[in-house]
């Protein structure tokens, strides 16, 4: 067994210092050692998109990045995103188009879809089905997803009020 190394960082803007493997996974430690249960383990292999969480404003997948590597870093989960209000027009968005089904892929689909939010506000349809394509939703064929960001980029950017067809 592998020295456990001690780590330092900020998840949704609480500080922790734990001794974790060297090889576990973030998504791991956030699940099991801090008991959030948002991101979800799907692949293992960062394909599915499932653990997508956000280390220092950018996001990654959390079962392709170590404990370790986010020592000194601020991390969020969904459950951070939540808390703060972050997303609560995209998570209404997602009700009301009915982008939820099972919910296993939606804490990722929501984490990207938030980046996209930030970073590219002006995407059309075809660019947020580009962004959103490395989360794997086996439950609604992505349509009623694109349908609630394209909604909710319209209704920030003042186009549409919340219920409207994007």
């Amino acid at each position: 067994m592998a020295d456990l190394q001690t780590i330092d960082l900020t998840v949704n803007g609480q500080a922790h210092r734990c001794s974790v493997q060297p090889r576990q996974h973030l998504v791991d430690f956030v699940r099991n050692e801090l008991g959030l249960k948002g991101s979800h383990l799907g692949c293992e292999h960062g394909v599915c998109g499932a653990c997508t969480v956000e280390v220092e404003g950018k996001i990654v997948r959390g079962c392709l990045t170590l404990a370790v590597q986010a020592n000194g870093c601020k991390v969020r989960t969904i459950e951070g995103l939540s808390q703060d209000g972050d997303v609560q027009d995209l998570q209404e968005a997602f009700v009301r188009h009915n982008a939820l089904q099972c919910g296993f892929c939606t804490s990722g689909m929501v984490m990207a879809a938030k980046e996209l939010l930030e970073s590219k506000p002006d995407a059309t349809r075809s660019e947020v089905r580009e962004w959103i394509s490395g989360n794997y939703c086996r439950c609604t064929g992505y349509h009623s997803i694109v349908d609630a960001i394209c909604e909710t980029l319209a209704i920030r950017a003042g186009r549409v009020t919340a219920g409207s067809v994007a």
